[in-house]
């Protein structure tokens, strides 16, 4: 039986064409032959650029734009999706969708600085949104995984520079270059993993088979958040496995209510509004 994921990113992929080629061509690498992968960006318009950068570096904006992941979770299972992978570090409203809805929920960092653990002692993270710095260390506090975190660090690149270097080898060359010698001066500092903090930045040193720098593990988040995915679908089929629905943390809303609340607040609006792209299989190179 196949399995059906919902990919959630945070841009509109229509503004980063190169960053959607990419997962289009990395994705059949990673899944099994029977998994099918569907990207699906935020709506048209949500951002005045290509990046986020400026709605990123700010809590309520941020948290303003959570309510198009909320409507991607509730849609990714009224449409019979087995799971949904949120595809941006910070885990928009990752607690939440796991409460609203019965399938599988992934988060990027919530995963990969998990499983760190399980290739060394201690990571680290390099990031090109500078915007966020102080973000990280209370996201890993909140994590309980402080004392294993060495701390996050400037890769010595932009958004710009790693869009480019996905669509033009030479650039990808200097720009892979500096993220090396910003991962090398991290492990110096006792990260035994590092984590690339961005997707597009994890997405650019996974095609150039970049594993490890300075004798540290580099983490392939896109590999691990989808084969985390079809895992758990795996052991929901199999075990009966989901998210918790104990406590406060885990309470499922009641569905009527949650629908009125959205209508109260327009919310309802968004249903079907959501980026559709291309669906991308795990047949290429099986």
């Amino acid at each position: 039986m196949g399995i059906r994921i919902w990919h959630q990113s945070m841009t509109v992929l229509d503004d980063v064409p190169a960053y959607e080629t990419a997962l289009q061509e990395r994705l059949p690498l990673l899944l099994r032959p029977d998994t099918e992968v569907v990207l699906h960006g935020l709506m048209p318009g949500t951002f005045p650029e290509a990046y986020p950068r400026n709605d990123l570096a700010s809590s309520y904006l941020l948290y303003a734009q959570g309510n198009q992941w909320i409507e991607a979770g509730l849609e990714a299972e009224r449409q019979g999706y087995d799971a949904i992978v949120l595809a941006s570090m910070g885990n928009p409203m990752l607690r939440e969708i796991r409460t609203l809805v019965n399938i599988p929920v992934i988060g990027f960092s919530d995963t990969v600085f998990r499983i760190s653990g399980l290739y060394g002692r201690r990571f680290g993270m390099l990031f090109f949104n500078l915007t966020r710095e102080d973000f990280w260390p209370e996201q890993v506090r909140l994590m309980g995984l402080q004392e294993s975190f060495v701390g996050n660090s400037p890769a010595g690149t932009t958004f710009n520079d790693v869009m480019a270097a996905h669509q033009d080898e030479k650039k990808r060359a200097e720009v892979i270059a500096q993220v090396t010698e910003a991962g090398e001066k991290l492990a110096r500092r006792g990260a035994d993993v590092i984590v690339p903090g961005e997707m597009p930045l994890n997405l650019l040193l996974a095609r150039a088979g970049v594993s490890n720098i300075g004798g540290a593990t580099v983490i392939d988040g896109l590999a691990v958040i989808f084969k985390t995915a079809e895992m758990l679908v795996d052991l929901h089929r199999t075990s009966g496995m989901l998210q918790s629905r104990r406590g406060w943390f885990h309470h499922p809303p009641d569905p009527k209510r949650v629908e009125q609340v959205q209508e109260f607040y327009g919310l309802d609006k968004l249903q079907g509004r959501l980026q559709e792209g291309g669906s991308v299989t795990g047949a290429k190179g099986k």
